[in-house]
């Protein structure tokens, strides 16, 4: 059962620890390579800003982004702003989720995302705590994927698991961080494969953070995963 305030909680959290981070910044720091290839920091703000304008309007019944075009504009747009008004952008666009996500609604009615992705309203603040969590990760300031809190690492790994489920091109795979397992990939009977690791690394690989070099992999090769 998904709780969508927990989940409103978490990502208010997140929030400000990405904040907090960010604040010690610089603007030339803002210049410089984050770990997303041809993106810098402040490419990576700007996106999460305007990410949470997205989900309010996925949360409202409006299409999330205008156009791919638009959504790619916008991040170039404001990716080379100042740091104070980067912290602004982030801060007042996260709020305004908060406050989208604090309206009476109905969290079992079915939503749109990106490119006709539908999914339950109730998960739409897991989606948002996700982009929170990984790009603080992606900004490369100091917080690493060990950092994330455990709740959070477990059930991205699920919902990642989940994603490639059935895919034709990833082999039957049970992932393990030793003490819990999930299963991903095509359909059989038995694994072809089985991925273990600790739940860091697990979660690295599987959002194509990590090329996973730190994970054992029996019964085969690591599987090549699709882009998220």
């Amino acid at each position: 059962m998904i709780d969508h305030a927990h989940d409103l909680a978490s990502v208010r959290d997140a929030t400000e620890r990405l904040l907090t981070a960010v604040a010690k910044l610089d603007n030339a720091s803002l210049a410089e390579p984050s770990r997303l290839p041809g993106w810098t920091r402040g490419h990576v703000l700007a996106h999460l800003a305007r990410n949470a304008d997205a989900l309010v309007n996925v949360l409202e019944g409006r299409p999330m982004y205008a156009s791919g075009e638009t959504r790619d504009a916008d991040i170039e747009r404001d990716a080379p702003r100042p740091l104070d008004v980067q912290l602004a952008d982030v801060r007042e666009s996260g709020s305004r989720f908060q406050e989208t996500g604090a309206a009476p609604a109905d969290w079992t009615r079915t939503v749109e995302l990106r490119n006709g992705v539908t999914d339950s309203a109730s998960r739409v603040p897991f989606r948002r705590w996700v982009e929170v969590e990984l790009h603080h990760v992606d900004l490369g300031v100091g917080y690493e994927l060990e950092d994330l809190p455990a709740e959070f690492t477990e059930r991205e790994i699920e919902f990642l698991t989940q994603r490639f489920s059935g895919h034709p091109d990833v082999p039957a795979t049970r992932v393990t961080d030793g003490t819990r397992a999930w299963s991903t990939g095509r359909e059989a009977a038995e694994p072809e494969v089985t991925v273990s690791g600790t739940p860091a690394d697990l979660l690295g690989w599987l959002a194509g953070r990590r090329e996973g070099a730190a994970l054992r992999a029996t019964g085969g090769a690591l599987p090549k995963l699709p882009p998220l």
